[in-house]
């Protein structure tokens, strides 16, 4: 029997390199897992390790090789414009990297207002930092991210590449919670700014209680002149099929010009959408804290705090190597996102065109063989009326073999 043992070395907390020593031969498998972006915008990309390029350069660049109301899904970012980590890692990060258990209060709600409140404050948890000209990387399609926090488990597929969709499922079996995504980002350029807009459905059900909350996701504004900045903007609706309880919510960005104002504004109503009745005014700053008032007694008390939730966060880790899958993010991109930590722009552009050359080979592999990618965790549609819908195949999602702290 093969004899094997795991050493994970950690440089500035950002990469993991485990070598599995079978039979007196050893494998080196890199595992790079980094920091998600703390309340300060900060991301291993503003870290000593790793300085973005200069701005004035990758705005150029922009203008250089896209139009106006171009669509930028199928646009290939250079390594220089990259973070260390995929968009199903952010994605993931905003469900399980959090200083405060705010999901498990969804299901602690002594009434039905109490839940809807507490699903608030965690979808305007899973609102994040966002850092100007650089992006993550765009998943390959089949591209998977695992991992636990607690009794959560999350699981992130790429179903489709092109268009980008993304589906995630998670599972908390001491809650009993069950949260389903199906994401599509379009970005568009337009000329002064690129705006993200994020299609597509995210339920989280408290299956205790019966209630299914449905709701979407603000989009990201990148705003290049007169002053580059990054926001989240758009409406947002959460709403309880069941009980007909729901939050309208309105996310604002700064002035046109940049210059005053106030930044990263949430204001909104929580209401009986069957009577139209107000019963709570929602205001505050998702990067700061969210207030409630109560319209009958005019109480007011602090709802989200996101210094408790977003700041001071830290890199997941590999509690079992053997386990993680080879289509694991943080194992697909690990050469790209080491060579970007160390600034070898070069060695990064050619680790990120060998991991997008690969998918090129297996889609030609499939055509000529006429076969059809199916994904393995979900089961996928898309719809004229209904556009994409992701439906995990399994139940529950299992352990995973990454912990976030």
């Amino acid at each position: 029997m093969a004899r094997q043992h795991y050493c994970k070395c950690t440089s500035n907390s950002i990469g993991i390199i485990v070598k599995a020593v079978s039979n007196g031969e050893k494998k080196e498998t890199k595992i790079v897992l980094t920091k998600p972006m703390t309340l300060e915008g900060e991301s291993d990309s503003d870290s000593d390790s790793y300085k973005a390029p200069n701005l004035l350069q990758r705005i150029l660049s922009l203008f250089k090789n896209v139009r106006p109301g171009s669509d930028l899904s199928r646009f290939q970012v250079p390594a220089l414009f990259n973070l260390p980590k995929s968009q199903l890692q952010c994605y993931g990060e905003s469900v399980y990297s959090t200083g405060m258990e705010l999901i498990r209060e969804c299901n602690r709600g002594q009434s039905p207002l109490d839940r809807l409140i507490a699903v608030m404050a965690w979808s305007i948890s899973t609102t994040r930092p966002a850092t100007f000209g650089v992006a993550p990387y765009n998943p390959i399609l089949g591209e998977t991210h695992h991992v636990s926090k607690g009794t959560l488990n999350i699981l992130l597929e790429q179903v489709s590449h092109h268009p980008p969709v993304t589906a995630l499922h998670a599972t908390d079996e001491k809650e009993n919670i069950e949260i389903i995504w199906c994401q599509r980002p379009i970005p568009k350029f337009y000329g002064t700014s690129i705006e993200a807009q994020v299609h597509g459905k995210r339920q989280l059900k408290l299956l205790n209680h019966g209630e299914t909350y449905e709701m979407n996701c603000p989009h990201l504004l990148f705003r290049i002149i007169p002053v580059p900045a990054v926001d989240w903007i758009g409406k947002i609706n959460i709403k309880c099929i069941e009980t007909g309880l729901e939050a309208d919510l309105s996310y604002k960005s700064t002035p046109f010009l940049g210059f005053g104002g106030n930044q990263k504004v949430v204001k909104g109503k929580i209401l009986n959408s069957s009577t139209l009745n107000v019963l709570y005014e929602v205001d505050g700053h998702w990067d700061r804290t969210i207030k409630v008032k109560d319209t009958s007694n005019g109480k007011v008390k602090v709802i989200y705090d996101a210094k408790k939730v977003i700041n001071g966060l830290q890199a997941p880790i590999v509690k079992d190597a053997e386990s993680v899958w080879p289509t694991e993010s943080a194992y697909v991109w690990s050469e790209v996102s080491e060579a970007i930590m160390k600034k070898e722009w070069e060695k990064a552009r050619e680790a990120k065109h060998a991991v997008e050359e690969r998918q090129r080979e297996l889609l030609r592999e499939r055509e000529s063989k006429g076969q059809t990618w199916i994904p393995n965790h979900f089961l996928v549609s898309n719809t004229k009326e209904h556009g994409w819908d992701c439906s995990p195949i399994h139940n529950f999602v299992s352990n995973a073999p990454i912990i976030a702290q």
